[in-house]
């Protein structure tokens, strides 16, 4: 039970972050955003996770090309 606890834990600091960053930009809170997301999955079996899915790669592409590097070094 413990693990099952940690995997909840993970995904709840980490699997957010889409949600949450959909949220700052749109200036709502991101239970909003996470229970729609929910509501479309559920209607379009499964639409709303690739979506999900998606938006999760787009803004780690996203972070990757826009981080500010301090040198040049950090290459």
């Amino acid at each position: 039970m413990n693990m099952f606890y940690n995997v909840l834990y993970y995904f709840q600091k980490r699997g957010f972050e889409v949600c949450r960053r959909i949220a700052e930009r749109l200036g709502i809170r991101a239970r909003v955003v996470r229970t729609s997301f929910i509501y479309v999955t559920f209607v379009t079996v499964g639409f709303g996770f690739a979506l999900y899915l998606f938006l999760a790669f787009w803004l780690k592409i996203k972070d990757l090309i826009y981080t500010k590097r301090s040198s040049v070094f950090d290459l």
